[in-house]
């Protein structure tokens, strides 16, 4: 089988990686390799993701936000395959295989997401749990050629970096779908990304802006 990489981002998640870690593990894909950046975490984090160890490989990176700690994950991995993983959620079972599978039944397509539910508190128990289709890192398995053609993620962007790639990717003609089933359970805390950097929903402002004047050019 192919190896597939996964990049957990991580910051102050002592509470949370580990059910991260174990929702990737518990995939029946068994090529796998899991980076964590630990983005100076002051609470065990990188501690907590070490322990693992096996497939888990564990990396310092001073605070510089989370599009930076996930292109300097990118640049560690090794795989043909890219995922990603915030270290508050979880992957349902079998997310990997799900994705593969739909690789394989149309080999033309270059990226794959899938629908993502919300939870707080307790985990789901079920994957049968209704979702939303989503263009999130987290529910996304890419060709790592393809992530390439695209590009790194833009740095400037603290909170929006993704749905800037998005958008590149779409203008780069990377061939995407969505499939209906929910592959991603996002944790909602109070010490969620979007909720710590609130401040920075100017960024989609930019971004819009920025995908405007790629186009005018």
């Amino acid at each position: 089988m192919e190896l597939i990489s996964v990049v957990i981002p991580a910051l102050n998640a002592a509470r949370f990686i580990g059910d991260a870690i174990e929702s990737v593990l518990a995939q029946d894909w068994p090529d796998l390799e899991i980076i964590i950046v630990d983005n100076g975490s002051t609470d065990g984090t990188y501690e907590i993701a070490r322990d693992f160890g096996g497939p888990v490989r564990c990396h310092r990176f001073s605070r510089r936000g989370q599009p930076r700690a996930m292109n300097h994950g990118i640049g560690l991995t090794r795989g043909s395959w890219l995922s990603f993983l915030d270290a508050d959620d979880l992957w349902a079972p079998r997310k990997i295989a799900i994705q593969r599978a739909a690789f394989d039944a149309s080999p033309q397509t270059d990226a794959v997401f899938a629908h993502a539910a919300n939870f707080s508190g307790e985990p789901p128990s079920s994957q049968d749990v209704p979702g939303a289709p989503a263009p999130l890192h987290g529910t996304l398995l890419i060709r790592r050629e393809a992530f390439f053609r695209v590009g790194y993620l833009d740095e400037q962007f603290t909170i929006g970096s993704i749905m800037d790639w998005y958008m590149r990717a779409q203008e780069a003609g990377i061939r995407m779908t969505t499939l209906p089933q929910t592959l991603l359970f996002r944790r909602l805390h109070d010490d969620n990304l979007g909720t710590r950097e609130r401040d920075q929903r100017k960024d989609y402002a930019r971004i819009l802006k920025a995908a405007l004047d790629r186009r005018r050019r």
